[in-house]
This record gives C-alpha cells, structure tokens and sequence, in this order.
C-alpha cells in the first residue's frame, strides 16, 4: 500500500501468479483501488503489470479513466471557514495551540505575531482531518500554517517570515487593528 497525493493509499491486488519471479511479461488483469481517508473509492478499470524494464514492473494501462475523489471542501465547511476567518482581524490555522506549538512553522508564526503584540485566535488543524484538508482547498494552499488578516489569506511561514523582515507584515497588522 503507498501513500499518494490526495489519496490516503492505494492497493494493487495482483492475480498471485503475476509476481513469480524470471517468468514471461505479465499481461494479467490486475485491480487498483484507491482510498480517500480510509474510505474505499471502489476499484477502476483493469490494467496490466508488465515487466519489461528492469527497474521493476511498470503499469500499462487498458484505458484512460478520469475520475475524483470527493472533496473534503463541502459547503457547509466553507460557510464555517468563512465565519471563522472574518469573526477575528488575525486568524491563525496552525498545528496545536499558540501555548504549544506542535510544529517549528506553527512555531515561528506564532512567536512573530507574539513579538508584534497583536491579538490572534488559533485553531488547531491537528483535531480534525477534514478541517485539515477542507482548508487546503479552501485557501489553495497545501501546507500549514497559515495566516488570516481580515478575512483574506496572507500566507504560510516563509511568507510571513518574509513579510515581517520587510516590515510588511507590521504594516498590514497595524492597518488591520485599526479598521
């Protein structure tokens, strides 16, 4: 089983036959299926194993197939996210809690806006896994921490980082407080 992109993991169940060892190329139907968070999207369309190359066997497959997994984004979520995002001028989604951090990016974004004297709500996106991947579609932006000024998207570590070294990040907060 491995852990690829947007899928929790995907399973490959070979006919037993297929994996023997110096045999012919492998032409047998074999099935793929692929999981989003645990829950089984169901099996695609058959493909081939075939093991021409040396590096190991290769996919070949029978037909294209286009297809997504649900997304973790529903509207009710998006409604809440909206809420959140403007209820407060800086908003922080982070991993753990400003009192401790459970990573050094969640880290340092808290300990630059602690050095700024700005008062900031956290959410931990460690407590909930769809919060965790709604939000990354909700901000398009794959990774965490990120920031919230008045309702828009600032940024993750390296760009507040950045922001706060350029005094950008100050003025930005200190047009926020006062609006």
């Amino acid at each position: 089983m491995w852990s690829v992109g947007a899928f929790n993991s995907i399973t490959i169940t070979p006919p037993s036959a297929s994996f023997a060892v110096n045999k012919a190329p492998i032409n047998t139907p074999t099935s793929l299926h692929l999981h989003y968070f645990s829950r089984p999207l169901g099996p695609l369309p058959s493909f081939s194993l075939s093991n021409h190359s040396s590096f190991g066997p290769q996919l070949s497959y029978k037909r294209t197939v286009s297809f997504r997994c649900s997304a973790a984004l529903t509207p009710e979520l998006k409604n809440t996210l909206d809420k959140v995002v403007t209820s407060h001028k800086v908003v922080l989604f982070m991993k753990g809690t400003r009192d401790f951090p459970q990573c050094g990016f969640s880290n340092t974004v808290v300990q630059i806006l602690k050095s700024l004297n700005v008062p900031f709500e956290t959410i931990n996106i460690l407590e909930n896994e769809l919060l965790r991947q709604g939000l990354k579609e909700y901000s398009s932006w794959p990774t965490f921490p990120q920031l919230y000024v008045e309702g828009e998207f600032f940024g993750g570590c390296d760009i507040t980082v950045e922001a706060y070294k350029t005094g950008e990040l100050q003025e930005l907060l200190e047009k926020a407080m006062c609006s």
